[in-house]
């Protein structure tokens, strides 16, 4: 049985200029002990689509089940199972951090949870502001805040709907770790992060989402394997020559372009040599899941999905 199947799903808006498909046949399943990724651009459908999941919108078409109850049919069921951190930073003025752990333990019926909100705590650096107030907390603390109240009730399946946006390296650290502990433990983890650098260091399998449909469904490992040239980087101080402008990945100074073989990283070299452009610290790298990513979202590429 898979801890989450999203059959068929899609889903439509209705607005001022007609009807918006958000979601389109999107199908797959993410079994047991999995940690997967959901990725995608702004827009995609990946919000939607844990909407859906987390019963806060109804798909217009499809089922979607957790751990075989469908979310609308047996939606307490699904529920309780679990676990969803929001992009957004939703929280209760009016009480401290420990006391809200304990309302939302009441939420699904769990008492005498003390011990593991303390481990909750303690885990996700909060020990110290237990008894802090939420409006007292940063905006980073009250992210922790979210994924402790999201594991509270020990859901068997974890959604992390962008975890670390905005939030420092350290809770980024403390976060991955302790995420990766509760999946070792055997929970179904669910995450859509801009972070491309985490989902290839965290998940087994992917799924990438464009325009409301997959385009991508494959092992992490393999979607790196199938890419078809490796990466010339470099620095440079100056534009580069118009013929790369639809090539190249530019980050202020440094410059990356795929590279096919040894006589097309020359060419390159030897083009911006003849524009009177100086390159510094010149390397050849394996692509990664930013590079796979862009190649699985240009318009010519075609929909990959594993057997």
């Amino acid at each position: 049985m898979p801890a989450i199947s999203f059959q068929s799903v899609s889903k439509s808006f209705k607005s001022g200029r007609g009807s918006v498909k958000a979601l389109d046949g999107v199908t797959f399943d993410i079994e047991e002990g999995e940690f997967f990724g959901l990725l995608g651009p702004n827009g995609a459908g990946k919000t939607t689509l844990i909407s859906i999941l987390a019963g806060l919108a109804r798909a217009s078409d499809g089922n979607v089940s957790v751990l075989g109850h469908d979310v609308q049919a047996q939606y307490a069921q699904a529920r309780r199972h679990l676990g969803v951190v929001p992009q957004e930073l939703v929280f209760d003025p009016f009480f401290t951090v420990r006391e809200a752990l304990r309302i939302q333990s009441g939420y699904f019926g769990v008492r005498g949870n003390d011990a593991w909100i303390t481990e909750l705590l303690e885990s996700l650096g909060l020990a110290d502001k237990a008894n802090a107030n939420m409006r007292q907390l940063s905006g980073g603390m009250k992210r922790r805040v979210l994924v402790a109240q999201a594991l509270v009730h020990k859901p068997p399946v974890i959604v992390l709907d962008e975890p670390t946006a905005g939030v420092d390296v350290e809770l980024r650290q403390t976060l991955w770790q302790f995420i990766a502990r509760l999946n070792r433990q055997g929970h179904t983890v669910l995450l859509t992060t801009h972070y491309l650098e985490e989902a290839e260091a965290l998940c087994n399998r992917i799924a990438m989402l464009k325009q409301g449909r997959v385009v991508a469904l494959e092992r992490t490992s393999d979607l790196l394997k199938a890419a078809s040239s490796n990466v010339l980087r470099f620095k440079i101080d100056r534009e580069l020559p118009p013929q790369f402008a639809d090539k190249a990945r530019v980050t202020g100074r440094i410059v990356q372009l795929p590279a096919h073989d040894a006589h097309e990283i020359e060419t390159y070299l030897a083009t911006i040599r003849q524009a009177g452009l100086r390159v510094e610290d010149v390397e050849i790298r394996k692509p990664d899941l930013e590079d796979v990513f862009l190649d699985v979202m240009s318009a010519k590429h075609q929909q990959r999905v594993a057997a």
